[in-house]
């Protein structure tokens, strides 16, 4: 993949980039693995505003993407790498030798006309999926379940990775992209190797209209409120809100720990913060 750039001949245009595509083999999906997903605009199913800031953009599908990867044993050819609307990292479409047509996450470095498979145990190479029991520590992996079955729910988005530390008493320690450290049971399952499109953090938007096409709209700066709309509104000309950043309701906006599965707090070794 390679960033792309234009030659301004409008304002919007110079700071614009977006990826050149050229790892994409196939244009359109298969229109049996998609489903409608119609526009919310942000709103739940009584009509109220729910997420605030979303609405209009393009028309899309959604992709129906096998996480699971429970068809073990039954090796795969990789036909083509599509586009997703719905998340950063690119899509392979697999078919099977029993004829069935799925979709995974595409790793970086499968290209069309690769085999991957996914079972106990497995050839360590891209793309292969397998219990983290199986896998050599040291290893890059992505697409990772929390509960066996559940399919994966760690590390999806583009050039994301986990680091498989250690084993010990049953469970992995992984080492995830934020520098937290986590205890994953070693019968859960992950695919090998790193989500591909690396360089979807270096696309540089250019101009507020490409957020428009994402169904995005345009925030408003509490600071520019009146008071009886936002905390940090109001005041005598340009205010710097006069209190620690929030939110409309007064939730602290920056250093505040959100935080609350308590349930779960056994299974961070170490924490992105420590």
């Amino acid at each position: 993949m390679g960033i792309k750039t234009f030659r301004p001949v409008t304002p919007s245009q110079r700071y614009r980039t977006v990826p050149d595509f050229e790892e994409i083999t196939k244009k359109s999906p298969v229109k049996s693995l998609t489903e409608a997903k119609p526009s919310k605009g942000g709103r739940n199913s009584h009509g109220h505003v729910t997420m605030r800031h979303r609405g209009g953009g393009h028309k899309r599908r959604y992709r129906i993407v096998d996480f699971k990867r429970d068809k073990h044993g039954i090796p795969a050819k990789v036909e083509a790498i599509e586009y997703d609307p719905n998340r950063s990292a690119r899509l392979a479409l697999l078919l099977y030798a029993d004829g069935e047509r799925r979709y995974i996450l595409a790793p970086e470095g499968l290209v069309p006309g690769m085999t991957v498979v996914s079972g106990q145990k497995v050839e360590p190479q891209v793309g292969n999926a397998m219990q983290l029991a199986n896998i050599l520590e040291g290893t890059f992996v992505h697409a990772i379940e929390l509960r066996k079955g559940q399919g994966a729910v760690l590390v999806r988005s583009a050039g994301g990775y986990a680091q498989l530390m250690a084993k010990e008493g049953g469970y992995a320690h992984l080492k995830l992209p934020s520098t937290e450290v986590r205890l994953v049971p070693l019968e859960c399952q992950a695919t090998l190797g790193q989500v591909g499109n690396l360089l979807h953090n270096n696309v540089s938007i250019g101009k507020a209209g490409a957020q428009r096409w994402r169904g995005r709209k345009p925030r408003n700066r509490g600071v520019a409120m009146n008071p009886v709309d936002h905390p940090m509104g109001g005041g005598e000309g340009k205010s710097s809100g006069g209190r620690h950043p929030c939110s409309p309701w007064g939730q602290i906006a920056k250093g505040l720990r959100t935080r609350r599965n308590r349930r779960t707090d056994r299974m961070i070794v170490r924490g992105r913060k420590r």
